[in-house]
């Protein structure tokens, strides 16, 4: 096995939860090692336009935001370096992480490797990522007043994301490939007595169609497999988050859903010295800005548990 490298804190992930982490234990003194895993920047290097980060008021592209925050993390001595981890070892301190290659210790660990959201696994969806295909309404809503739009899915989140976009929409389309939903039934009376909601029921998305950015969907009948094009300006995405936790299996209390469970209102997680923030303990907000904002407390309780 390849010599070790300590350091008091290394995290592991680089998106706003964890690059925040970085300048905070940073500027504590600790000279952290940041490992980005293989997405540097996290979910947010696929979004073009933020608009609703504090600080930017004519907006911030993703890419740009998470340089800025990698920049500022080793301006105060945070070393970053572009590589996944592939296995853990919590049992003992220093805790031990393996890169592809390298093998590190740590007194203190920050998880920051957030949730990946589902998508459907066709290539036109890909082609227009960021140009009218989107998994976050929240985040990119506003961007479409007056326009139609589509939300896929069957739980709570497609009809809540569903009836958070008719405050811009001028339609939102709901696609469920069956006639029956998994969401509760306030959120079902709630969506069908909106009247921009229009649920489109046993469809799936064979196809999205654009120029420079999405204009229409080929929807497919799961029951005739017929297939009907529909005029639309953006496509949200509402089947559901993974959270990047495989790696943590059997190391480390997860919930039934594979989200690190953390003690309520800290970031500390079942094992003294590893902490969590970010989309990777967060199911509820899964913002950029709530992100940061657990990466800070997740240094402070690193550098509490330091300092003592």
């Amino acid at each position: 096995m390849a010599e070790s490298k300590h350091y008091k804190v290394i995290i592991i992930g680089s998106g706003p939860a964890g690059l925040t982490a970085a300048i905070y234990t940073s500027r504590a003194g600790f000279n952290p090692l940041v490992l980005e895993g293989d997405q540097p920047g996290g979910q947010l290097t696929i979004t073009t336009e933020i608009e609703n980060f504090p600080g930017f008021p004519s907006g911030i592209t993703g890419p740009q935001l998470m340089d800025d925050m990698r920049e500022q993390a080793k301006k105060f001595g945070a070393q970053v370096e572009f590589e996944l981890v592939t296995k853990v070892d919590f049992s003992k301190r220093p805790f031990t992480v393996e890169g592809e290659g390298n093998f590190y210790t740590a007194d203190a660990i920050i998880i920051s490797t957030g949730a990946s959201a589902r998508w459907l696994g066709i290539e036109s969806e890909k082609k227009y990522m960021g140009k009218g295909v989107s998994a976050c309404a929240t985040c990119d809503g506003f961007f479409y007043k007056e326009k139609d739009v589509i939300v896929v899915g069957g739980g709570d989140s497609a009809l809540e994301e569903g009836t958070f976009l008719t405050k811009f929409a001028k339609k939102v389309y709901v696609v469920h490939r069956r006639d029956e939903f998994r969401a509760s039934k306030i959120m079902i009376k709630k969506a069908k007595e909106n009247p921009k909601v229009e649920f489109l029921l046993n469809k799936v998305i064979d196809e999205i169609t654009g120029d420079d950015f999405v204009t229409g969907v080929k929807l497919k009948d799961t029951v005739t497999g017929e297939i009907d094009e529909i005029a639309v300006d953006g496509v949200f995405m509402a089947i559901g988050h993974t959270p990047n936790t495989k790696i943590f299996e059997g190391q480390i209390e997860l919930d039934e859903k594979g989200y690190i469970n953390t003690v309520p209102g800290t970031t500390k997680t079942n094992i003294e010295g590893v902490f969590a923030c970010g989309d990777v303990q967060d199911k509820i907000y899964r913002q950029a800005i709530t992100a940061a904002g657990s990466g800070c407390m997740a240094a402070l309780d690193a550098e509490h548990l330091l300092d003592n």
